[in-house]
C-alpha cells in the first residue's frame, strides 16, 4: 500500500498526528538519554568549559543542518513554502524574543523542550513551568498579550523568501548550507572526542538532530502526495506553539484540527519517559522554596512570550528555522544564546551573597542544574 493510498484512506491529519508522534517519541528518548539542553550548553559555552553538554548541542544542532541540507542537494526535501523563509518575519521581533527566551530558559533552568522531557521524568517544578509557558504562549499569540507581541514584531520587519533565507542572501546556496553544516560536525566531533566519552552522548545527540530533520521530511512527504483540498504545511519540530495549541485543546471547543503538532507533544512526552525508565532516572522532584518557585514562574512567563515573538523555542527557531538557514532564526539563535550568558552572570552574581531566607532554607543545592 503506497502512502498515497494511505491519505486516501484514513486521511492527512490522522496521518501527520502519527507521524509527529512517532518523530516525537525518538526526540524526546534521545534528548532524555543524551541530556540535550540548550541551557547547559550556553552555560558551558559562557564559562569557556566546552565539554559535554556544549558538544551534545553541536552533534545535535550540526546532524539536523546536515541532514536537512543534505536532503535539499538532493531534492527529497523542499522547504521554500515553509513559514519561516516563505512568510514576513520580524527582525525584531527574533533579536528581542530571543533575548527573552534566552533569559528565560536560565530561570527555568531549561528551555521549552527541556521542561516537557524533565516533566516526565517527574520533574515538578518543569511541569509548573511548562503550563505556565504554554499558557502566555497562548496569550501572545492570539490573547492579552498579542498586542504587545504585535508592536514589537513591526518595529523592523523582513518580505518572505530569497530576503529571508541567509543561503539566497550569501550566495552559497545549498551546497554552502551542507558544507557548514559538516564544518560544525568536525568542531561537535572535537569537543565531544576532547570532553570524553560516553554513548549516549554520541547516539542521543546525532539521533536529536536526526529527528528535527526528519520532522522536515516527513512533513514534505506528505505535502507531497496530499491531495486535499487545503494545503498541508511543510514544517518542523518546534514546542511554543503545540504548547499553545494543546491548551487551547484542553480549555476550548471546539478544539484545534489535529495534525503532526498533535501527536508530537504527547510523542515527546512518552519518549523523555521511556528514556528514563531505562536510565532509572524517574524520580519526583519539586520546589524547595518560594525564591526557587518565583524563578520558575517568571522565567517561564520570559519563554513563552519570548518564544512567539521570536517565531519559535529553542527547537523551534534555533535547530528547526536554523537547518534551513531563515535568518530571522539564527538572530532568534544568537540573541538566545547572548540572553542566556547575560542572565547566568547576572544570577551568578547574585547567587554569591544569598539572602538570609535561602540560608535559611538551604538553597544553595537548588541552584545546581536539575
Amino acid at each position: 500500500m503506497n502512502l498515497a493510498t494511505i491519505l486516501e484512506q484514513h486521511g492527512e491529519s490522522l496521518v501527520l498526528a502519527i507521524g509527529g508522534g512517532v518523530i516525537g517519541l525518538l526526540f524526546g528518548f534521545f534528548a532524555q538519554r543524551s541530556k540535550f539542553c540548550l541551557r547547559a550548553a550556553t552555560i558551558e559555552f559562557w564559562h569557556q568549559k566546552f565539554g559535554e553538554k556544549l558538544s551534545v548541542w553541536l552533534l545535535a544542532f550540526s546532524t539536523a543542518v546536515v541532514l536537512v541540507q543534505g536532503l535539499i542537494v538532493l531534492q527529497a526535501l523542499d522547504t521554500s513554502t515553509a513559514r519561516q523563509i516563505a512568510a514576513r518575519g520580524s527582525l525584531s521581533g527574533a533579536l528581542i524574543g530571543g533575548l527573552l527566551f534566552g533569559a528565560g530558559m536560565i530561570m527555568t533552568r531549561g528551555c521549552a523542550s527541556r521542561l516537557l522531557v524533565l516533566s516526565a521524568n517527574g520533574n515538578l517544578r518543569a511541569l509548573l513551568s511548562g503550563l505556565i509557558f504554554a499558557v502566555t504562549a497562548q496569550a501572545a499569540l492570539s490573547g492579552s498579550l498579542a498586542p504587545l507581541r504585535n508592536t514589537i514584531s513591526s518595529w523592523w520587519t523582513v518580505e518572505g523568501g530569497p530576503t529571508r533565507d541567509l543561503l539566497a542572501i550569501t550566495g552559497i546556496g545549498h551546497w554552502g548550507g551542507l558544507a557548514f553544516g559538516l564544518l560544525w560536525f568536525a568542531a561537535a566531533l572535537y569537543f565531544a572526542i576532547r570532553s570524553g566519552w560516553g554513548l549516549w552522548k554520541w547516539v542521543g545527540g546525532i539521533g536529536t538532530g536526526l529527528a528535527v530533520a526528519a520532522g522536515w521530511w516527513y512533513t514534505h512527504l506528505i505535502s507531497s502526495n496530499s491531495f486535499g483540498a487545503v494545503a498541508v504545511q511543510v514544517q518542523g519540530l518546534t514546542f511554543s506553539g503545540p504548547s499553545a495549541e494543546w491548551l487551547m485543546r484542553v480549555l476550548s471547543s471546539p478544539a484545534p484540527h489535529i495534525g503532526f503538532d498533535f501527536g508530537l507533544l504527547p510523542g515527546v512526552f512518552a519518549g523523555s519517559f521511556i528514556g528514563a525508565l531505562v536510565g532509572k532516572e524517574f524520580k519526583l522532584e519539586g520546589f524547595q522554596d518560594g525564591y526557587s518557585m518565583r524563578r520558575y514562574i517568571a522565567g517561564a512567563m520570559l519563554m513563552g512570550f519570548g518564544s512567539m515573538l521570536a517565531g519559535g523555542c529553542a527547537v523551534g527557531a534555533g535547530m528547526t528555522g536554523g537547518a534551513v538557514f531563515a535568518l530571522t532564526a539564527w538572530l532568534a539563535l544568537i540573541g538566545m544564546w547572548a540572553g542566556a550568558g547575560l542572565t547566568d552572570r547576572l544570577m551568578d552574581s547574585q547567587a554569591t551573597v544569598p539572602t538570609a531566607a535561602q540560608q535559611v532554607a538551604g538553597t544553595t543545592a537548588n541552584m545546581q542544574a536539575p
